[in-house]
């Protein structure tokens, strides 16, 4: 692909839905008072892989305690 035929827009919902997971995230890491995750979440830009991990597995075993 080349630099002239390249459209930013097509990535503008991936960047949105990126930005959403990880503040949910990030929102309730920090309810819970997970500060490692909190801190693993803020840093590392996994393409939204650690957020989804987190809402899916850790997140809900925390939640039911």
């Amino acid at each position: 692909m080349t630099p002239e035929n390249f459209n930013i827009y097509w990535l503008l919902p991936f960047v949105v839905i990126d930005l959403l997971f990880k503040g949910i995230a990030l929102w309730r890491a920090a309810r819970h008072n997970q500060r490692n995750w909190f801190i693993a979440l803020l840093i590392l830009n996994s393409a939204g892989i650690l957020p989804i991990i987190y809402l899916t597995l850790f997140e809900r075993k925390d939640a039911k305690q």
